[in-house]
């Protein structure tokens, strides 16, 4: 079967592997689709400390059933989700049940082979059946669940305006996230390219910060207040610190992407405002099935989040072709059948 990997850093390419058979409480998928995200393409980039080369890439996935292992009770042929997170149960995360936040988490196409192939193998228990999505919604399920999870981080409510830094696929995730709990959202991206989709999808308004002063409009939106709610989903230092800017007094502030260097703060911020700071990583079965249930009432609208498909047969242009359109671009996939 033809499977893509990262073979060395901007090298990908296309090779035959052997077909995995499910053993007991596994189940074989039949790969539909898979998105490449941000992690993907810093693992190409070798950019991704988590990820050793060569690496077989995917972690948002979607598939059918193409056979069962032993004490698995799925029909064949039924579509699903599959959930890339692995949990180890014993570690403190997981004993109080953050099952998202293990300690030795290991993520499918990070810090072990992904879906970019035409089968592959996952424990029965990883799976959402979902007949009513198409399969490259499917795959659009778990990078906006990173997003809904750090909205419920935030616990955000109706009362509440949020501002969300940064509008890529997680970004937008958030978005949908905190409009559909009522709050107000005030989205912020570099540029301009990604205005339409951020208010389509829920966000009230839209700054961009090449163009305007990001803390004198949300200081007009919010009445000099500043944002209940900070969600930063960029990943870069600016932007870390800006989130303690934003947010008001008795704020908080949600972390979902993370910066590669050392950040420096003004840290009487965090006592002045008493500041509520939360991490964000990952995302529940929770999340999955609260964006599932948003994506079927969506309809059609949600397929304009995916910007271009490669074959797998053409799966080692995709990353590549990313690098180059990363501006105006939310989400490149493969689809694997």
């Amino acid at each position: 079967m033809q499977t893509m990997i990262i073979e060395s850093i901007e090298v990908s390419r296309i090779i035959e592997t052997s077909a995995p058979l499910p053993g007991p409480g596994e189940v074989l998928v039949k790969v539909d689709y898979v998105g490449l995200c941000g992690s993907d393409l810093n693992t190409f980039l070798g950019a991704n400390p988590l990820a050793g080369l060569p690496r077989v890439p995917g972690h948002e996935i979607s598939g059918t059933i193409a056979a069962t292992g032993e004490g698995v009770s799925v029909a064949v042929g039924a579509r699903i989700v599959v959930v890339p997170y692995t949990a180890c149960g014993t570690c403190s995360s997981c004993r109080k049940g953050r099952v998202n936040a293990c300690r030795y988490n290991q993520t499918l196409g990070v810090q072990k082979d992904g879906g970019m192939s035409e089968m592959l193998v996952v424990p029965f228990d990883k799976i959402i059946v979902n007949e009513t999505l198409p399969a490259q919604r499917l795959a659009l399920v778990e990078p906006l669940s990173v997003g809904f999870h750090a909205v419920a981080r935030g616990k955000i409510g109706r009362q509440d305006r949020v501002v969300v830094l940064g509008c890529g696929m997680i970004g937008i995730g958030a978005i949908m996230g905190a409009a559909a709990r009522g709050a107000e959202v005030i989205a912020v991206d570099l540029g301009i390219d990604k205005k339409d989709t951020a208010l389509a999808f829920g966000a009230s308004h839209f700054i961009s910060s090449s163009h305007q002063d990001v803390d004198a409009v949300v200081n007009e939106l919010t009445g000099g207040d500043g944002a209940d709610v900070v969600i930063e989903a960029v990943g870069v230092a600016e932007t870390f610190t800006k989130a303690i800017d934003l947010a008001c007094f008795a704020g908080r502030v949600v972390y979902v992407g993370y910066c590669k260097a050392p950040v420096s703060y003004n840290t009487s911020l965090f006592n002045l405002k008493e500041l509520d700071i939360h991490g964000s990583r990952n995302a529940t079965r929770q999340d999955f099935e609260a964006v599932i249930a948003h994506l079927e009432n969506l309809g059609e609208i949600s397929d304009s989040l995916i910007s271009k498909v490669f074959p797998l047969s053409q799966s080692d242009r995709a990353l590549p072709y990313w690098l180059g359109e990363r501006a105006n671009t939310f989400k490149v996939m493969v689809k694997c059948s």
